[in-house]
C-alpha cells in the first residue's frame, strides 16, 4: 500500500498545484490513499466548505487541520457533516470536530490522527503526549498516521521517538519548510520533522515576501497576504508492506524540481 501525505496546502496556488499534480502522482506511484493538511487552504488561513469539497473531488481522502482550524466561521456550518475532516485531537473539548478517523483501504484499517504541539502554540490545548496515550488505549488500527502540527522541531522529534513502534508514522506540519530527515525509526515508525508546504514558491512560508520583510524590518503590522506566482508541492510518500512502513521518501515539485526530473 502506498499513502501520500501532502504538506500544508496554502491558498489558491496550493490548490492549483494539487489539482495539477495529484492525478499524475497517483498514476506514477500507484497511490492508494491521499491525506492533505488543509488548515491553510482558503486564502492562507482556514478551510471553507467550497474548498473542502474541492479537495475531496480532486482525490483527497482525509484532510487534517491545525491551529487555524476555526479561522473561517464557515467551518461551523459544515463541520458536523464533514466526515473526512480531522481536527486536532487535543484541542479544547468545547470545540467541535473529530480528531482521529479510521477508513478502510484495500481491506486494511487506516487511521489518521491530528495533534497540536504546545511550544509557541495555543496554551489551551491538552498535552499532546498525554492525549495520544489516551487515544492509543482505545484504538486498534492496521496503519496509524499522526499529523503533528507543531512549531518547535525539538517537540516534533521527541514525539517521533515517543511514538516509535506505537504508530505507523509521525509527520510534522505547520512550519511550511520541508526537512531532509525522513527515515524509519528503530521500532518501525516512519518520521519526518516537517513535510513542507504546497503553495506559493517565492514567498515567506506562503505570504508575500516584501510585506513580511517590511513587517520584520520596520515593525509595521502589515497583513499576511498570500504570495502570487509559481507554486510548489511538498509531500511524503510512504510504502507499507504487511502493515509496516518499509519506505518513506520526500516529493518536491517546484520551478527547480520538476516531476519526473
Amino acid at each position: 500500500m502506498k499513502i501520500l501525505f501532502v504538506g500544508d496546502v496554502f491558498s489558491s496556488i496550493g490548490r492549483e498545484m494539487l489539482d495539477t499534480y495529484l492525478p499524475r502522482l497517483k498514476q506514477i506511484h500507484n497511490i492508494d490513499l491521499v491525506i492533505v493538511n488543509g488548515e491553510n487552504v482558503t486564502h492562507g488561513k482556514g478551510l471553507i466548505k467550497k474548498h473542502y469539497d474541492e479537495l475531496l473531488f480532486n482525490g483527497v481522502s482525509l484532510i487534517t487541520m491545525g491551529n487555524h482550524t476555526f479561522s473561517k466561521k464557515d467551518i461551523f456550518d459544515y463541520i458536523d457533516e464533514a466526515d473526512r475532516l480531522i481536527v486536532p485531537y487535543n484541542q479544547p473539548r468545547s470545540l467541535p470536530g473529530v480528531g482521529s478517523r479510521e477508513i478502510m483501504v484495500s481491506g486494511q484499517k487506516v487511521r489518521v490522527t491530528s495533534l497540536l504541539g504546545m511550544a509557541f502554540m495555543d496554551p489551551r490545548v491538552q498535552n499532546p503526549f498525554d492525549a495520544i496515550d489516551d487515544l492509543l488505549e482505545t484504538v486498534d488500527s492496521d496503519i496509524h498516521i499522526v499529523d503533528f502540527h507543531a512549531e518547535a522541531t525539538s517537540e516534533k522529534v521527541a514525539m517521533g521517538y515517543y511514538l516509535d513502534g506505537r504508530v505507523s508514522a509521525v509527520l510534522g506540519t505547520h512550519t511550511h519548510i520541508p526537512t531532509g530527515d525522513e527515515k524509519i525509526l528503530n521500532q518501525g515508525t516512519a518520521y519526518q520533522t516537517d513535510v513542507g508546504m504546497t503553495g506559493p514558491y517565492e514567498s515567506v512560508i506562503g505570504c508575500d515576501k516584501d510585506l513580511i520583510i517590511k513587517r520584520m524590518k520596520d515593525g509595521l503590522m502589515v497583513p499576511f497576504t498570500p504570495a502570487e506566482g509559481e507554486g510548489q508541492l511538498c509531500a511524503s510518500l510512504m510504502t507499507f508492506e504487511n502493515k509496516k512502513c518499509v519506505k518513506i521518501e520526500r516529493i518536491l515539485i517546484d520551478p527547480n524540481h520538476q516531476l519526473g526530473a
